[in-house]
């Protein structure tokens, strides 16, 4: 059996569906099991990261775990959800384990870094007994989907950095690595840093979006001080929003093109044009 936390998101969804139609058993954990809409041999389960009492019954029989959290950096004094899955995994004797975390994982020594330090360790940490794979993407391509609010309202969307380019990723791609080295014995320890196959700026992939959809879509900037502030309001404290802007500003790290994903996949990764004609529906058209 294979658990995948996470199994409403972009990534996990995608997992779950791949699994179920390679005919692995999986089941898909959520906190609302009875409202999700998984494939029929997909087995739904109640487990929150937030509550790791819960957990023990997701895990049980569980031989191999996709492990991911939404907890947000700073939040809390370390990444308990991230610690409380990795101890349930242990406690259950999950032998592989596949952790969606982030580019760079906890390289530096900024707020954001010493998280991602943690809450790899929780997975990596030999004492745990794991076989374990690292995926670490940047920026998601589904981001976008966030645009979708303003352009029920109209073509203009606010964005911030959004002359910054990023390498974004379709979270398919992601699921089908973490499919293999779930499914597989070839992606032990491995540490998989990943993009998409284009560095594009928000401006250009809003272009994009627009021709799919056909709409002439445009941006409207939205200040560093705007940004900080819906950091804020996010819920952000000041040190995790310093680090934010920092690598934001200061560098470019994200926008490199990798080839880890089109080497492990033996593809090209998808493109933002096909994850957007994919995710056509979502979005108002004209």
């Amino acid at each position: 059996m294979i658990l995948v936390t996470g199994a409403t998101g972009h990534v996990g969804s995608e997992l779950v569906r791949l699994l179920a139609a390679a005919g692995e058993p999986v089941r898909a954990m959520t906190r609302w099991p009875a409202q999700a809409r998984f494939p029929a041999d997909a087995e739904a389960v109640y487990g929150d990261a937030a509550d790791p009492e819960s957990l023990a019954a997701a895990f049980a029989g569980v031989g191999g775990a996709f492990l991911m959290s939404a907890q947000a950096v700073g939040t809390a004094p370390e990444p308990t959800h991230d610690l409380a899955l990795a101890a349930a995994a242990e406690r259950a004797g999950v032998r592989r384990v596949v952790k969606l975390s982030t580019l760079d994982g906890g390289t530096g020594d900024d707020p954001i870094a010493r998280w991602q330090r943690t809450a790899e360790a929780a997975v990596t940490d030999p004492a745990r007994g794991f076989a374990w794979t690292l995926l670490r993407p940047g920026r998601f391509m589904s981001n976008a989907l966030q645009w979708a609010g303003q352009l029920r309202t109209g073509d203009e969307v606010a964005i911030p950095f959004a002359d910054r380019p990023a390498a974004s990723i379709d979270p398919s791609d992601l699921a089908e690595i973490a499919a293999l080295a779930l499914t597989t014995g070839e992606h032990t320890d491995a540490v998989y840093e990943l993009s998409g196959p284009q560095s594009l700026t928000p401006t250009e992939e809003l272009a994009v979006l627009g021709e799919v959809l056909g709409r002439d879509l445009r941006v409207r900037p939205v200040s560093t001080d705007a940004a900080r502030a819906g950091m804020s309001r996010y819920g952000f404290p000041p040190e995790v929003v310093d680090a934010i802007m920092r690598r934001t500003l200061d560098g470019d790290r994200g926008s490199e093109v990798l080839p880890t994903a089109e080497k492990v996949l033996g593809r090209p990764a998808r493109t933002f044009a096909r994850w957007a004609r994919a995710h056509a529906a979502e979005f108002p058209r004209p």
